[in-house]
């Protein structure tokens, strides 16, 4: 009987228990949901995001690695990131689920989260496969496609902004105009997340800087982001994520203008059907 590590799945069921309690509260929320509710929603799946990150690499460092584990981790995935943020991005419109504009919603919303799905099964139908064909491992500098967590932050965030108070000409934006800006969003995340285009990982960002200009950047970073977080949530996590996605197209079209006999950016090449995928969530 294989082992079944306790300690990187009791992490992955937290994420998996965070995105439960999202979907949940605001369904069973019987009148309108308050910006309140979204918000603590979004800030939920930040954390769950955080405990995605860490399960695996705690299961790296314990030698703990699993296909209980990866099947377990894709399941809760699909869940907190592929579902939740199209209810969250559903109940924030106020009109009738008949109409053809909710339809439409929906669709997309749906859209979005087949498309997560989708990525989770290419990662894990990979994962198996080198499980079976051991090689080398390659040092990957980025993700092939958009990671799933990324991309529901990018959507719930962009929800947020038109939401809450902190840009008023965006809060004061007609719910019709509102709708057709996440409509978009939904399709062109669900497209970036089954795509082959290349998304940088941390390693991709590796400068060499001196330990006190190290310090120094970090703390005037820290103050900044912490400013914002306290006082500009919604902006700030809006500006992240959907700049992480806008860096990552911007890479890559460099990257395409280079040209393959240039090695600048040769990470950011998208891969064919036939390649092994360096893939992560």
């Amino acid at each position: 009987m294989k082992k079944v590590y306790l300690f990187p799945n009791l992490v992955t069921a937290f994420s998996l228990s965070c995105g439960l309690f999202i979907i949940f509260r605001i369904i069973l929320f019987a009148e309108l949901v308050p910006y309140s509710l979204f918000e603590a929603s979004v800030i939920l799946m930040l954390v769950a995001g955080l405990a995605d990150v860490c399960d695996g690499a705690i299961a790296r460092i314990l030698n703990a690695e699993t296909d209980f584990g990866i099947q377990f981790d894709s399941l809760a995935d699909s869940v907190t990131f592929g579902v939740a943020p199209a209810v969250i991005v559903l109940r924030s419109f106020h009109v009738e689920p008949t109409s053809s504009f909710f339809l439409l919603l929906m669709g997309s919303a749906m859209i979005f989260s087949i498309c997560g799905i989708l990525r989770l099964a290419r990662y894990n139908t990979k994962a198996s496969v080198r499980k079976k064909t051991p090689k080398v491992a390659k040092d990957s500098r980025s993700f092939t496609g958009l990671p799933i967590p990324a991309a529901a932050l990018a959507v719930v965030s962009m929800n947020l902004i038109f939401l809450s108070n902190e840009l008023p000409h965006l809060s004061s934006v007609s719910e019709k105009t509102r709708g057709i800006i996440m409509m978009c969003s939904m399709i062109v995340t669900g497209y970036f997340m089954v795509s082959r285009w290349k998304f940088p990982s941390l390693k991709t960002f590796n400068f060499r800087i001196k330990s006190f200009y190290l310090v120094a950047v970090t703390a005037v970073i820290a103050v900044f982001f912490l400013y914002g977080i306290f006082n500009l949530f919604a902006f700030i996590l809006f500006v992240i994520f959907w700049g992480y996605i806008l860096t990552a197209w911007v890479l890559s079209c460099i990257r395409a203008i280079a040209g393959k006999r240039s090695k600048t950016l040769s990470e950011f090449d998208p891969e064919d059907d036939q390649e092994d995928d360096p893939d992560e969530k």
